[in-house]
């Protein structure tokens, strides 16, 4: 085989990405909104879900959409624009169908451009996970060289005691191959199942049989190529679960088999399909289930947003908290946020440009961009959407959602309703719509009593997939994260790595910069190593810009000729350098570690200390390093010898400074 004819037929790595749920349990979100950009501790959605397959190698996503696409388009766009960390090696390409109201009519589209090559992982923008899903793949590819048949494996994950998601199942598998043999969704309420029943033909045919029961469906599978014709021949596979029940039945006839894969305790999957396991996903991410995809690990960006405290406390870095207030725990403080005097906060997100009044108590609610809270405000487990205005000394019960621009006026009183901003057109089949302000109207929710009968018999009493459940109180303490850091680490971002795991961190760094630089390849793609060596060491930014300059350095010493031109060694490796050196060292912080990595060679390099004026210097001609941040970081050495070099060149900064002022006066 010629080298062009193995490349052709390498098999890439695909996913299919579903960007809407086809239902409406997260109304009002929906209504305005793409399911795609519901944020997660101010995240969107699809983040998550494309920085998980960026981090498992997946080559192409096929993002299938089909409300709101004007507006995922848009968004994908501007972050391929921003040049974020799955948008560098990871090609994204949206597929849109207006007419599109089902998994199965999706599937059956993308079947008809023949758009998948071979075996492909098809999950929701709504499965949250940072499961090893490659792994998942080789084990699918190792299964289908077994038994041809194998068209999907699906994965589940242990379920939650005394407590449902609306995503719990019941399957019967044999234990040695793990092939599935029964499948079964469980009702979302749990006091409503008094028995279960399964076939008898389950344990007749089937020498062992392992049942288990109350495991969570994230909607994540592994297809052959085989399972898209499949969805094509079979109008009547509209759900997953329609595609999985199809098979079972006539698995004779269709020749395929299903084969199922448990996750690890410390893999996490979650599928957010309603309002309370939006609450529920919220918390994981806050304690640290979905590590290292959590809010002080800046995901899909290149750089921090929110620094880590105790008791799961996340603020970003520029928020307004007045000294009376208390943040108890479990919260994410979102940028340009305000909270004044006397409120008091716990298991709660703030999001983006939130405005929060006097003695407020805010308790598992969840504020969207711009949302405002009056003075003497009480948030119980509900939710505020984008510009929502809620007026003084109101009560706002559990289970409520308010839509975008919802207004609520000063003392009302709002119990478990979901409103949005302006009325909605009459509807026969749902409740009357009721105004509770002039911006916050009911939304028609369709009764029992009216839903289609007919459907519910072909379910064979099956409870349906998609299960609307307000958000509520959960019911025990929630469980802590294996990746949370103990009480003792303090106020900090997560625990610094033992020296060990930093000194394999500077190595690797080094070595992918001299790689890199012998090899000319785009700088980069050095990023992207450097950001994965930082996630498989945990290592907090402040510590990655300060050892990205470090290594830069330790290459610097290693050139010929280093010791008689300093100045223009680094000039010269900055010349390949400069696009990973301008990532990490943007900020005053960042740039006051690069300053230190320098200050913390002297000791070790006779060539950085006889030389750091000049380097220093050349910085700042470059607009690397800013005069106030040498000033202020000259102020702090202690070391004398080093402070008296840097002298002249303080002073000259110094008065550079004062001539200019002096100019900008006259």
């Amino acid at each position: 085989m010629s080298k062009a004819q193995a490349v052709e037929n390498k098999e890439i790595l695909q996913a299919i990405l579903i960007a809407d749920s086809h239902n409406d349990n997260l109304q009002p979100f929906t209504s305005t909104k793409p399911l795609a950009l519901l944020p997660i501790a101010n995240v969107p959605l699809i983040e998550y879900a494309l920085e998980s397959l960026n981090r498992n190698g997946v080559e192409e996503v096929i993002v299938f959409c089909c409300n709101h696409i004007d507006q995922v388009k848009r968004y994908i766009q501007q972050r391929q624009t921003a040049r974020c960390t799955w948008s560098i090696g990871m090609k994204v390409s949206i597929v849109s169908s207006e007419s599109c109201r089902s998994i199965g009519e999706a599937i059956r589209d993308l079947d008809a451009r023949n758009t998948i090559r071979g075996n492909v992982l098809l999950l929701g923008v709504d499965s949250v996970t940072n499961a090893d899903l490659a792994a998942l793949l080789d084990e699918h590819k190792r299964l289908s060289k077994l038994d041809r048949g194998a068209v999907m494996t699906v994965v589940y994950k242990e379920g939650l005691r005394r407590m449902r998601t609306g995503n719990e199942v019941m399957i019967a598998m044999e234990p040695r191959t793990r092939r599935l043999l029964f499948h079964q969704r469980l009702a979302a309420q749990q006091e409503k199942e008094r028995k279960f029943e399964l076939p008898l033909e389950l344990f007749l045919g089937n020498r062992d049989v392992a049942v288990c029961h109350g495991l969570l469906d994230p909607q994540i599978a592994v297809c052959s190529h085989a399972a898209l014709p499949l969805f094509a021949d079979n109008f009547d596979f509209l759900s997953r679960d329609d595609f999985v029940r199809g098979v079972l039945i006539n698995e004779e006839i269709l020749n395929s088999r299903i084969y199922v894969a448990k996750l690890a305790r410390e893999e996490y999957a979650m599928r957010v399909n309603n309002w309370q396991s939006y609450h529920l996903v919220s918390l994981d991410v806050i304690n640290r289930w979905l590590y290292p995809m959590v809010p002080d690990t800046a995901i899909s960006e290149f750089r921090q947003q929110y620094k880590h405290f105790r008791n799961n406390i996340y603020r970003h870095g520029n928020v307004r908290l007045s000294r009376s207030c208390e943040l108890d725990g479990d919260l994410v403080v979102g940028e340009e946020s305000e909270i004044r005097e006397g409120t008091y906060l716990r298991q709660s997100v703030v999001g983006r440009g939130c405005q929060i009044g006097r003695n407020c108590r805010i308790v598992n609610s969840f504020l969207m961009e711009g949302a405002s809270v009056g003075d003497g405000t009480v948030l119980n487990h509900c939710i505020l959407g984008e510009r929502v205005k809620v007026g003084e000394g109101c009560t706002i019960n559990p289970g409520t959602v308010l839509g975008e621009g919802v207004e609520i006026p000063d003392r009302l009183v709002v119990a478990g309703l979901l409103l949005q901003a302006n009325e909605p057109p009459a509807d026969e089949w749902g409740t009357p719509v009721q105004k509770i302000a002039d911006r916050a109207y009911t939304i028609p929710v369709m009764d029992e009593d009216d839903s289609d009968s007919d459907e519910d018999d072909d379910k064979l009493g099956q409870p349906a997939m998609n299960q609307p459940l307000v958000i509520a109180p959960l019911p025990g303490r929630y469980p802590a994260s294996v990746y949370e850091p103990s009480d003792d680490e303090g106020d900090s971002r997560p625990a610094s790595p033992v020296p060990e795991d930093e000194n394999i961190f500077l190595s690797e760094v080094v070595e992918s910069l001299k790689r890199g630089f012998s090899e000319r390849t785009n700088a980069e793609y050095l990023i992207l190593e450097i950001n994965s060596s930082r996630y498989a060491y945990n290592m907090a930014l402040c510590e990655v810009n300060y050892y990205v300059v470090k290594a830069i350095l330790l290459i610097m010493l290693q050139q010929d000729g280093v010791a008689t031109n300093t100045v223009g060694t680094l000039r010269r490796l900055l010349a390949y350098f400069g696009v990973v050196f301008r990532n990490y060292i943007r900020d005053r912080e960042a740039m006051m570690n690069c300053l230190r990595a320098f200050e913390e060679m002297c000791p070790s390099s006779e060539t950085v200390r006889a030389k750091l004026p000049q380097l220093v210097h050349y910085l700042y001609e470059e607009d690397l390093i800013s005069e106030e941040v040498i000033i202020d970081w000259h102020e702090g050495l202690e070391d004398v010898a080093i402070k008296t070099t840097l002298s002249k060149l303080v002073q000259w900064l110094q008065e550079s400074s004062e001539e200019e002022e002096e100019d900008d006066e006259d």
